[in-house]
């Protein structure tokens, strides 16, 4: 059921590379002379492989192969800062963070469709989110689901003021 409805967001994810070079993956939007600093496609896509790994761990599986580089962590964290990225000597290549991405959540929804139901009933393991998502159920949806959303709106948007358009 999660997998189900997490295959649509992840599905609006890909469809949101239309058009999107390696040159632009890491760059902030201009309109005319102004920057807007607004989440880039590199750090959306490679916050979000951070969380495969969490999910595959939650459901008691191993993440080994889908565990995040340090320096992805160090990069992509929830308290990295985004940035401008004009040199390309920042974040990862646009292959290598579309591959972490995807091989990661690939793994994942595996992970979601075999797990066992009880699973997903138990208290959520991670205290600083108990309240807001009290179970694991609750937490991998979220993971899997409005987390992934939220980000992908940021893109949707990004690829508008970079004068994209829709995708």
């Amino acid at each position: 059921m999660i997998a189900a409805s997490s295959r649509i967001g992840l599905a609006n994810a890909q469809r949101m590379l239309k058009d999107v070079t390696p040159e632009q993956f890491a760059r902030f939007a201009k309109c005319g002379d102004t920057v807007i600093e607004s989440n880039h496609p590199a750090f959306v896509y490679g916050h979000l492989s951070l969380y495969a790994s969490e999910v595959i761990k939650a459901l008691r599986g191993d993440a080994s192969p889908y565990l995040p580089s340090e320096e992805f962590v160090k990069v992509f964290s929830k308290s990295a800062k985004c940035v401008d990225d004009p040199e390309g000597n920042i974040y990862p290549a646009m292959d290598e963070i579309l591959n972490a991405f995807n091989t990661g959540y690939e793994a994942a929804l595996a992970a979601l469709e075999t797990a066992d139901d009880a699973v997903f009933l138990e208290v959520n393991p991670n205290e600083a989110m108990r309240d807001r998502v009290p179970t694991t159920g609750a937490m991998l949806n979220f993971y899997v689901g409005g987390h992934i959303t939220l980000h992908v709106g940021q893109i949707s948007a990004w690829r508008r003021a970079c004068g994209l358009g829709p995708a």
